[in-house]
């Protein structure tokens, strides 16, 4: 068992994802979908969400989903890319998971409480935004008051408890922030912690998570300068990851960052930032889950990673436009080393010292074109440096073919450098005061992950791809190349209002596991092992230039039947292709829709939702994906303002406690009597909840 000493604290605790507005009991929280082309913001506004996973907003961006391989696992998928293709940064600041299958994807260090919005930018990202966007960028904002006009200090604070019983989940969250005109001061703590969730067959095990956070931050005014300077600390306790082959045994770490802002003159803006973290994790195959049979089966992976990065920036606005030019970089480093706590003679070096580095520049023009037609252009330039120490382990000591992989992996040039480009040409015509035309053209490059190229050994260790293969990395891969195309437009009425996209991307040396040949040292590695195991491992993948192409359509949507009553909804669909083979790629969304009916009274509101997804048959024969069947929920959202500053909700997801799997959950791999071993996961089953939330 893992000794994991946790730090003690007031657990205490704020929010909700945005300001409370007691005017509109619909408008509790925001989800904030930027398209910076021409400066407009979508609100989809949601009752209520307690979730411990801020992935799960996700749901109501037109475009996005989760993929999901525990409760506080989630990994944004948008338009069918998810993972390491999609840039997700805390305030402007990147995160490098510590775990090497992410099992704490970026997002999930993003407080939902603490959140004021999370922006996903719909569609091609500015390459002012991420310095790598293949599949797109999303900014997770914390609340934050703003400096004042006098020297009189003003606070403000939030305290919130919420309850599910599905899993007999609960969170508490404080919040607590003071500024004037100088000085600006936050506090923040939050608890939550929930059992192995229920659904209408049975258990899902494990599925128990536990996580603490505390934050402080303080901001400093002088003249037209301005400093900030924001600290976090996190402490995930044992948490279930029943998709992937461990469970969460511990993550524990720092996150720092410095900020400086400087406005000289009117249309004039100098920022920079630094930022830092240091993450430690560990995982294991038994203390959650059922111990294998066997102790020599017994396994234990400890892992650290410490990141760093920066940020410099220029904005210039004048009577035509803004400019934007800076230059960013930001550096990972990353260990992974495998035991066995029966076994004191095995070990595995999984990754050492496995280091990626990205600096990069850009320049960026928003331009007017007269009074109707408005333009962002931008190119960004890349150069990224990967490289890794020498690895070792007791299988390539007893087995040739593990000796072979090995040695070959130990005397091969590691260090690799890619320099890439981003271009990105983006306009938006206003037709009228209702409708406007969208057209956007980029292309988007992104170097592989040291997944992708330093995984020696046949294993797991894939980023949360959660296929259930093996798969050893190439040293040698090439960036991907993705060119993006995409038309819209948008309308709104009196009374309707609607956001249609349609896309296309071709993406060249797409990464993606292949299969080897029976001869490759992974190959006779992994038969071996079966053999000697009596398993039945299927034949390694390895991680290999493909070429790819997505395309789809996306929309989201609200009908204003009158002052109180509105209907809204999403539709999406996307299909992923190979374009090599005849295959599709892996674990796509299939197209589902969304529908709301929401009723807004003076002080209350109610709303019920359907979510229904289709069938998923168009699956990944490299990946031996499995089809999904379709299936449709009813949710129910209900508040009460009893005050300016008090207001509870109650609600239910999955109200007729339908069983169902979502194609993007993972597969079973933990003994269940409830679920069979390789089966896809299920959902929750009907999900009571209830939320008190206080502003003062």
């Amino acid at each position: 068992m893992y000794t994991h000493q946790k730090r003690s604290g007031l657990y205490a605790a704020i929010i909700a994802i945005t300001t409370t507005n007691p005017s509109s009991a619909l408008d509790l929280e925001e989800l904030i979908i930027t398209a910076r082309h021409d400066a407009r913001t979508i609100e989809v506004t949601e009752a209520i969400s307690i979730s411990p996973d801020a992935a799960e907003l996700l749901r109501d961006a037109p475009g996005a989903n989760i993929a999901t391989n525990g409760p506080i696992t989630g990994i944004p998928q948008y338009r069918g890319l998810f993972g390491p293709r999609i840039s997700v940064s805390l305030d402007g600041s990147l995160l490098a998971p510590a775990g090497p299958n992410w099992m704490d994807p970026p997002l999930s260090y993003a407080v939902t409480a603490q959140l004021e919005a999370l922006e996903v930018y719909r569609g091609i990202a500015p390459v002012s935004v991420a310095q790598e966007s293949v599949g797109g960028a999303i900014d997770a904002r914390t609340r934050r008051m703003e400096f004042t006009d006098s020297d009189q200090i003003i606070t403000e604070g939030r305290l919130v408890g919420s309850a599910q019983s599905a899993n007999a989940g609960y969170q508490v969250d404080a919040d607590l922030q003071a500024a004037n005109d100088r000085h600006r001061v936050k506090i923040a703590a939050m608890m939550q912690q929930g059992d192995d969730a229920e659904f209408a067959g049975g258990t899902i095990l494990p599925s128990s998570y536990e996580r603490e956070r505390y934050d402080l931050g303080y901001g400093f005014r002088w003249g037209d300068h301005s400093i900030q300077v924001d600290y976090g600390y996190n402490d995930t306790g044992s948490s279930g990851t029943p998709a992937l082959p461990m469970d969460i045994g511990y993550f524990e770490g720092d996150l720092y960052k410095l900020a400086y802002r400087f406005e000289p003159t009117e249309g004039l803006q100098l920022s920079a930032s630094i930022y830092a973290s240091e993450l430690d994790h560990g995982m294991s195959n038994y203390a959650l889950r059922p111990a294998p049979a066997s102790p020599g089966s017994w396994r234990r992976n400890i892992a650290d990673t410490s990141n760093q990065g920066f940020k410099l920036e220029a904005s210039l606005a004048d009577d035509t436009g803004l400019w934007r030019a800076g230059i960013d970089g930001f550096d990972e480093s990353h260990n992974s080393n495998i035991d066995n706590p029966n076994n004191s003679m095995f070990f595995v070096v999984n990754f050492n010292d496995a280091e990626r580095s990205v600096l990069g520049s850009y320049l960026e023009r928003d331009q007017n074109i007269g009074e109707n037609v408005q333009m962002e252009l931008g190119v960004r330039v890349n150069h990224i440096r990967t490289d890794a120490g020498e690895v070792n382990g007791t299988p390539a000591m007893m087995m040739p073919p593990a000796q072979a992989l090995r040695d070959a992996f130990n005397n091969a040039d590691r260090e690799q450098t890619d320099n890439n480009f981003d271009l990105v040409a983006k306009v938006n015509y206003v037709a009228s005061d209702q409708l406007s035309l969208y057209a956007g053209l980029a292309q988007k490059q992104r170097a592989p992950s040291y997944q992708e190229r330093y995984l020696w050994l046949p294993l797991e260790a894939t980023g949360g791809l959660a296929d259930g293969q093996l798969y050893i990395g190439d040293i040698n891969l090439d960036s991907e190349q993705a060119h993006n195309l995409e038309f819209g437009l948008d309308f709104t009425g009196d009374r309707l209002q609607m956001h249609p996209r349609v896309f296309y991307y071709r993406i060249d040396d797409y990464i993606q596991g292949t299969p080897l040949g029976s001869t490759h040292p992974a190959t006779m590695m992994v038969r071996m092992m079966n053999n000697m195991n009596g398993t039945n491992r299927a034949d390694p993948l390895q991680f290999s230039n493909v070429d790819a192409q997505l395309f789809g359509f996306d929309m989201d949507w609200a009908w204003r039947v009158s002052q109180r009553i509105e209907l809204s909804g999403l539709v999406n669909y996307v299909r992923g292709e190979r374009r090599d083979i005849n295959d599709n790629l892996y674990r796509i969304a299939p197209p589902n829709a969304s529908l709301r009916l929401s009723y807004a009274a003076d002080n209350w509101s109610a709303m019920v939702e359907t979510v229904g997804y289709t069938a998923q048959n168009d699956v990944s024969g490299t990946n031996k994906e499995l089809e999904s069947s379709g299936y449709a929920t009813v949710n129910l959202r209900g508040t009460w303002q009893l005050s300016p500053a008090l207001q509870l909700a109650i609600g239910v997801d999955n109200l007729f406690d339908r069983e169902y799997a979502p194609h993007l959950s993972g597969y079973n791999r933990v003994r269940n009597p409830d679920i069979a071993t390789g089966e896809r996961l299920p959902a929750m089953g009907t999900n009571l909840f209830g939320r008190m939330l206080y502003t003062f």
